[in-house]
């Protein structure tokens, strides 16, 4: 399961509103990639489609979709957003990461 914070919650909303998206019927998709300084990298983006290697999730009234290969790299991650001083951004809690790059956008197992 992947878990929302409330300060992610409402940007993911406020987001998904600016692109179209109706956050009560369609979805987050989280996923990982390979790339970054430190081996995977994330993924986010909006979609209204769920594929069927997705595994769906809701939490906080989000509703996120992952596909079943990142998953395995996913499961305990807490989706965090600051928009203090250092930078805005969303910010993957992965307790499943051993290590991450500085910027927090890549990691590895």
């Amino acid at each position: 399961m992947i878990q929302v914070s409330e300060t992610a919650k409402k940007r993911v909303i406020s987001l998904m509103e600016d692109e179209g998206f109706d956050a009560t019927k369609d979805y987050v998709r989280v996923g990982v990639k390979s790339g970054g300084c430190s081996g995977l990298s994330y993924e986010l983006k909006f979609d209204d489609k769920i594929g069927e290697t997705d595994k769906v999730f809701e939490d906080n009234n989000v509703r996120i979709i992952v596909e079943k290969k990142s998953f395995l790299y996913l499961a305990g991650t807490v989706l965090e957003y600051s928009g203090g001083l250092n930078g805005k951004g969303f910010i993957f809690n992965n307790p499943n990461a051993q290590r991450t790059c500085g910027c927090g956008e890549s990691f590895s197992l």
